[in-house]
């Protein structure tokens, strides 16, 4: 797909966010102390949301993730991204709405242990 089209497709999931991105956006990463993107183009694929300080990807999966095709281009979408050197976090909708506390716990630790050393991210 062309990278015109890929922006434009971006920014409209971006405008579209779910519910549960929405939330991890706005009570966690959008003031976080590292600076996440939402919904950024990476070669031909559009992660959630991008750390590129700690090379970085969340991806937060829906119930159509788990349908057999879709379980494949993920898996290829993260070989893609781990050969590009970005490493990928996934969660669930569920996780999310659920365990939203641990969730942010997860990605606070991934991170402190990618860049070396803790953060303040206003537990």
């Amino acid at each position: 797909m062309p990278v015109k089209k890929m922006t434009q497709l971006a920014r409209n999931q971006r405008n579209n966010a779910t519910l549960e991105e929405r939330r991890l956006w706005n009570q966690l990463l959008r003031n976080y102390p590292l600076r996440f993107h939402r919904q950024k183009v990476i070669g031909p694929y559009i992660a959630d949301f991008y750390c590129h300080e700690a090379k970085l990807v969340i991806e937060l999966d829906g119930s159509q993730h788990y349908q057999d095709e879709n379980i494949v281009k993920d898996e290829l979408r993260t070989q893609y991204l781990n050969s590009q050197s970005i490493r990928v976090l996934r969660f669930t909708n569920h996780e999310v709405y659920r365990h939203f506390d641990a969730v942010c716990e997860t990605i606070n630790q991934v991170i402190e242990e990618i860049i070396g050393h803790e953060l303040d991210w206003g537990e």
